[in-house]
C-alpha cells in the first residue's frame, strides 16, 4: 500500500470565482440593460438579471480585482 498522497488541488490566489457569477449570454438586438455604474448601454438584454456592466467598466472592475503578483 502506498500512504503517500498527492493533491490535485493548485494553489492559486487569483483563481477566485467573478463577482456575480457565470455571465449572461450578449444581446444581438435591443432594448439594451443599461450599466450600473455609469449608465451607458451594455451587450446585454434588459431582462438580464444582476448586476450588468458595460464593457469599459467590465474591464476595469477587472483590473480592480485582479492578482497584483
Amino acid at each position: 500500500m502506498n500512504d503517500t498522497t498527492e493533491s490535485t488541488e493548485s494553489t492559486s490566489y487569483c483563481a477566485a470565482p467573478e463577482p456575480g457569477g457565470p455571465k449572461p449570454e450578449p444581446a444581438t438586438e435591443g432594448p439594451f440593460a443599461a450599466c450600473v455604474l455609469c449608465q451607458e448601454p451594455t451587450e446585454y438584454p434588459e431582462s438580464t438579471k444582476g448586476i450588468t456592466l458595460c464593457p469599459v467598466c467590465e474591464w476595469r472592475e477587472a483590473e480592480r480585482t485582479a492578482c497584483s503578483g
